[in-house]
């Protein structure tokens, strides 16, 4: 049971959660396109390939998958996944399982317009939003929503090119160097024909956060939703956080694994105001906070190792419980 995690970065946890549930049963593979990146490090193998945008780097991934014996693949940077999830039944046809969502599902998930209109769709609350700065104003004029405001890429990861502007010259100017972050970077390419609405405009929630990761097994099917609170916040990622089993989340997750049928995990952003909860964002991968969902009881490691194997009662390794915090910290990681 060889597993290749694709644009591995820093998640070194993940990398380490697999060789322990892997036991020497099969090698945990790392790539990543500079060969430099902590995760590769803690890897039985390390590989570098090329950049998720190079025209070669699906045929580089299948053939090294091929010759490695590679059982499954696990991407975790959300820029990848519309790529992968175009040629999944590629992998599939010569017996590589990408654990990756289809295009209907990534398209909802990359695309926060789409996570909106989802979310609408199915019943869920979520943060007003706008897809042009003369809609956002007349909001603002009409007392609909207040300073500050939320602005951030459509098409993002990682936190980047968010803004809370406190103003309407703000909102502006903000607007502006979003557009031109953008330009410089691959999410410049990321809407195709809706290159022109790059930009949301939502109102800002302020109230308790919390990371939500919703599982479904590997063929879309919901299993459980497991939730922690957000206690602190470094570079876009959850760095404290207490772990959390209320039954208010429970039924906003079956909501979306059983409407949306994604596959394996979904890490998701939700916000509480006066008691009501606001759906803010859905990533159909592995997010930051996992490890604090498996140190607080839920082995989706061992999950999908399980349903790899052919397995479907995962209720081993499920034992989660509520109250048990953690905070991250850094470690120097030789090369």
């Amino acid at each position: 049971m060889n597993i290749l995690f694709t644009c591995s970065g820093r998640r070194n946890y993940l990398i380490n959660y697999f060789k322990k549930e892997l036991a020497g049963r099969g090698l945990v593979f790392a790539s990543d396109m500079q060969m430099n990146a902590p995760a590769l490090a803690d890897a039985d193998v390390r590989v570098q390939f090329p950049g998720i945008d190079d025209p070669n780097y699906i045929s580089v991934v299948k053939q090294y998958a091929v010759e490695h014996h590679i059982h499954a693949i696990i991407s975790l940077n959300d820029l990848e996944l519309p790529i992968l999830s175009s040629c999944k039944k590629e992998f599939e046809d010569i017996g590589i399982t990408l654990i990756v969502s289809d295009k209907r599902v990534v398209d909802i998930t990359f695309d926060k317009w789409k996570t909106k209109e989802f979310l609408k769709e199915c019943g869920l609350n979520s943060p007003k939003t706008f897809l042009s700065l003369k809609e956002i104003e007349q909001a603002i004029e009409k007392n609909n929503i207040r300073f500050p405001v939320v602005i951030k890429p459509r098409w993002g990861s990682a936190s980047i090119g968010i803004h809370f502007p406190e103003s309407m010259r703000e909102m502006e100017l903000a607007s502006e160097l979003i557009r031109l972050e953008i330009s410089r970077t691959i999410l410049s390419n990321a809407g195709g024909e809706n290159e022109k609405n790059q930009i949301l405009y939502q109102e800002k929630i302020e109230g308790n956060e919390y990371g939500m990761d919703v599982l479904n097994d590997l063929r879309g099917n919901y299993v459980g939703t497991f939730v922690r609170q957000k206690l602190s916040m470094r570079a876009g990622e959850t760095d404290k956080a207490i772990s959390v089993i209320d039954a208010r989340f429970e039924k906003i997750g079956r909501i979306i694994g059983t409407r949306l049928r994604h596959v394996g995990n979904l890490d998701c952003d939700v916000l509480e105001r006066d008691g009501l909860l606001y759906v803010l964002e859905m990533n159909a991968r592995f997010g930051g906070g996992y490890p604090f969902s498996h140190e607080s009881g839920i082995n989706t490691v061992g999950a999908y190792i399980h349903w790899l194997e052919g397995g479907q009662d995962i209720s081993v390794f499920n034992h989660y419980q509520s109250g048990i915090s953690f905070s991250k910290c850094d470690r120097l990681i030789r090369i």
